[in-house]
C-alpha cells in the first residue's frame, strides 16, 4: 500500500489531494491563482483531517514541476521540497505538460474525438507564446516540452500526417489563428486522478528527486517587469 501526497500548484487552478495505490481518497482544488500560496498548506492539513491520515503516514510527496507560473512553481516545489525534508520521505516530480495529456487520455476514455492521433497540451506564455509539447496516447513523448511562439504555420508539418488534440490555456489562442482542418480542440487540465496516475507510476519504479538539488522547470529564463 502507498500513500502519496499529490500537489500542483503549477497553472491557473491548484489543487492537493492524497492517493492510495493512485486512487484518489481526497482532493481540494483552488481556482484564485494569486491565492495558491494561502491555499496549499491549509488544504493539505484539512485533506489530512478529513482521512484521518498523519502526515506521518504518506509515503512520497509528488508535486508539478513546471512548466507553468513561475510563482506557483515555486510554491509547489518548495512546500513538497520541505514535507519531504522534514518526514524523510522522497520527491517524485511530475511534468506539468504530461499531466496535462494524461487527463486528456482519461477524459477522451468518456468523450471520444474520432481520429485524434497526438495530443497537444498548451500552457499561456503570454503574447503568442506558449508552453507546450506532444504526446501520444501512450503518452510518449513526440516533441519534447518547449517555449513556443505561436504563427499560422506552426505544426505544419506534422498537420500533413496527423490529427492533433489541443488543449490547455493556452490553446484558445491558437485555436484563433489555426485553420487546418486536422486541429481539433477541447477544454482539458490537469486533475487529481491524472496526477496521481502518474505519482503512483514512479513511486513504484522507485524514481525520485534529489531534494537538495530538484528545481522548477521553467523553460524559459525569468524577467522581472518594470
Amino acid at each position: 500500500m502507498s500513500l502519496i501526497l499529490n500537489i500542483d500548484t503549477a497553472t491557473e487552478i491548484a489543487h492537493v489531494s492524497i492517493a492510495k495505490d493512485g486512487i484518489v481518497l481526497k482532493d481540494l482544488f483552488n481556482e484564485e491563482q494569486k491565492n495558491h500560496a494561502g491555499f496549499l498548506q491549509p488544504a493539505i492539513k484539512n485533506i489530512l483531517a478529513d482521512t484521518a491520515i498523519k502526515i506521518s503516514e504518506i509515503d512520497a510527496v509528488a508535486v508539478t514541476e513546471g512548466p507553468g507560473s513561475y510563482t506557483g512553481l515555486r510554491i509547489g516545489m518548495s512546500s513538497a521540497k520541505g514535507l519531504c525534508f522534514a518526514l524523510n520521505k522522497p520527491l517524485i516530480t511530475v511534468n506539468t505538460l504530461e499531466a496535462m495529456a494524461n487527463a486528456a487520455v482519461i477524459k477522451l476514455q468518456t468523450y471520444p474525438i474520432d481520429k485524434v492521433e497526438l495530443l497537444c497540451p498548451m500552457i499561456d506564455a503570454r503574447r503568442m507564446e506558449v508552453f507546450t509539447a506532444l504526446y501520444d496516447f501512450s503518452l510518449k513523448n513526440i516533441l519534447s516540452p518547449c517555449a513556443m511562439i505561436l504563427d499560422s504555420n506552426s505544426f505544419e508539418s506534422l498537420f500533413e500526417n496527423h490529427t492533433i488534440l489541443f488543449f490547455g490555456s493556452g490553446s484558445e489562442k491558437w485555436k484563433n489563428i489555426s485553420q487546418n482542418k486536422n486541429a481539433f480542440f477541447q477544454h482539458s487540465n490537469i486533475t487529481s486522478q491524472s496526477l496521481s496516475q502518474l505519482s503512483i507510476k514512479k513511486f513504484n519504479n522507485k524514481i525520485f528527486e534529489n531534494i537538495a538539488y530538484s528545481a522548477p522547470v521553467y523553460l524559459k529564463e525569468y524577467r522581472l517587469t518594470h
